[in-house]
């Protein structure tokens, strides 16, 4: 049921939660039928990263696997900083959670016997990820959670808003800030609320050659650090290594199921190169695979997806959504090679919560990408994050089950903020010019200073609107690139190639750690750190 925003009192205690992509929507409809308000900055099944998954949810529900088995090779990927706890958990909450998103509709792929099907995708050491018509089963599964959601009364909708600012006082949520999407110079609205789900997504869009749609720029991550939220891990993005390219902005993927079907990388002389650079070739983690496609990029010959053989004529029965980008971009796949390149897929980093989702702020809760759970560490497991989301999202909804949310006390008499205006086109463009440059998939101390003290100035300059939260989170993400001085999972310093044992911890921080590594870089002389980033 969608409500104008005229019907909507500016004090609530609803339950407020703040994106419309998987983990937003699940926790929603989990808490029913408690009263929620549900804000989506996109119409319910666009503008959500979820929406565009293609290789579906890990879960050990076929014969002969087991979570444990699932926990281990989510242990073994992530470059010894996963939490092994929090991995098991979820690994064990996937069945029941599965049969949550059947229960709402979703209709997962079944083999002959009308068991649930199951393919296998890389580092995972089982066929344990269920798919929907082979690489659809991100936008089938927000279809139907967006069909579930309208149809629940006690979930009012909110759709072409995003969360703005958050307000704390003495350390807890007390108002939301929302600006009309489609008109950033509009009045803002202040929502008074004192319990607030972040499902926002990740900060993919903040690089220039991402698979995340727009929305996707790190304001969930900004708001919360903003109000003083423990960060964990934002240094450490991953790039999906199959990025398909044909001059798209977001850049259409190719799934990682394609290489579990058998598909080859090959560079522009037809020579696969991933077999001397892992033992599983093609189905090496993300982060190897990625650095093996960006090494035949740089060195000029090229990087490309190969499904003749494998696929053939059967690629467009398989992979549909595929199939059709590359159509669309003038590629036949069954008889032609399809140019890839890296591009930022997933943000490991996030807010930090425990295993009740709940950030260091009272009465800020946080699902999805936005957060960090410790389940991904440096490196995130194939098809983990769907699982994690709605994990998540189910754990949220009983913890604030249980609870009474007071009304809020007061109202603000003022604006928090005045209004924004427009973003500027061209910072953007600057932004995520500096991201994909100096905090990409290779980076070194000079161009991380470089992109610190950048991200810095943009944010002072900025102030409180879009611009200066996408500010933000690309200095979280830099400062925290500077700061770990070793490689480790998709975190890779060319000036400090290797891991260190010392820092075999995550990285927790905050806005105002950040911004001390910012101003101690404007207070040293440019040649001296390029000296000190010489290991």
């Amino acid at each position: 049921m969608q409500h104008d925003i005229h019907d909507l009192t500016r004090s609530t205690d609803d339950v407020v939660i703040v994106g419309g992509g998987l983990a937003g929507l699940f926790c929603a409809l989990k808490l029913a039928p408690r009263p929620v308000t549900l804000i989506s900055a996109a119409p319910l099944g666009h503008g959500a990263s979820s929406a565009w998954a293609q290789g579906g949810i890990a879960a050990a529900v076929a014969e002969g696997d087991t979570p444990e088995a699932h926990a281990a090779d989510t242990v073994a990927v992530g470059g010894g900083l996963v939490d092994a706890a929090v991995a098991l958990g979820i690994a064990r909450e996937a069945a029941p959670r599965i049969h949550d998103l059947l229960a709402y509709g979703v209709p997962f792929d079944r083999d002959l016997d009308g068991r649930l099907a199951v393919g296998r995708e890389a580092a995972h050491s089982a066929r344990r990820i269920v798919h929907v018509r082979g690489d659809g089963a991100g936008a089938a599964i927000i279809a139907a959670l967006s069909e579930a959601v309208r149809r629940t009364p006690s979930i009012r909708l909110m759709e072409g808003f995003v969360a703005e600012a958050l307000l704390t006082e003495d350390g807890a949520v007390t108002e939301l800030q929302l600006r009309d999407a489609g008109n950033p110079a509009a009045r803002p609205l202040v929502l008074a609320s004192r319990a607030v789900v972040l499902a926002t997504g990740g900060l993919g869009h903040l690089y220039a050659v991402t698979t995340n749609p727009p929305e996707a720029s790190g304001s969930g991550l900004a708001i919360a650090a903003r109000a003083g939220a423990v960060i964990a891990d934002p240094e450490f993005v991953q790039f999906h290594p199959t990025a398909i390219m044909v001059g798209r902005d977001p850049a259409p993927l190719a799934t990682e199921a394609l290489r579990g079907e058998g598909a080859t990388l090959i560079n522009g002389n037809g020579e696969r190169f991933m077999s001397a650079r892992h033992p599983l070739a093609e189905l090496a983690p993300r982060d190897i695979v990625a650095r093996g496609v960006f090494a035949e990029i740089a060195a000029g010959r090229g990087a490309f997806l190969d499904a003749r053989q494998a696929l053939g004529a059967r690629f467009a029965t398989r992979f549909p959504a595929v199939h059709a980008s590359c159509i669309a971009a003038g590629i036949d796949p069954a008889a032609q090679a399809i140019p890839i390149a890296p591009a930022a897929h997933y943000h490991m980093g996030g807010i930090a919560v425990d295993a009740r989702g709940r950030s260091s702020i009272d009465g800020l809760w946080a699902a999805g990408e936005v957060s960090s759970t410790g389940a991904h560490g440096a490196n995130r497991l194939a098809s983990n994050s769907l699982l994690e989301a709605v994990v998540y999202a189910a754990r949220i909804a009983d913890d604030i089950g249980g609870r009474t949310v007071p009304r809020p006390a007061r109202l603000p008499d003022a604006l928090v903020m005045p209004r924004a205006g427009t973003v500027d086109a061209a910072e953007v463009k600057r932004l995520r010019a500096a991201m994909s440059a100096h905090v990409g998939v290779i980076r070194d101390g000079d161009g991380l200073a470089q992109a610190v003290r950048h991200f810095a100035r943009l944010e002072r300059k900025a102030g409180h609107g879009a611009l200066g939260n996408m500010a933000i989170s690309a200095l979280l993400v830099a400062t925290a690139a500077w700061t770990r001085r070793e490689s480790r999972g998709a975190h890779c310093r060319s000036d400090h190639p290797a891991e260190n044992p010392a820092p075999a911890q995550r990285t927790m921080t905050t806005l105002a750690a950040a911004r001390e590594v910012a101003e101690s870089l404007d207070e040293r002389p440019r040649p001296r750190i390029a000296q000190s980033m010489i290991a």
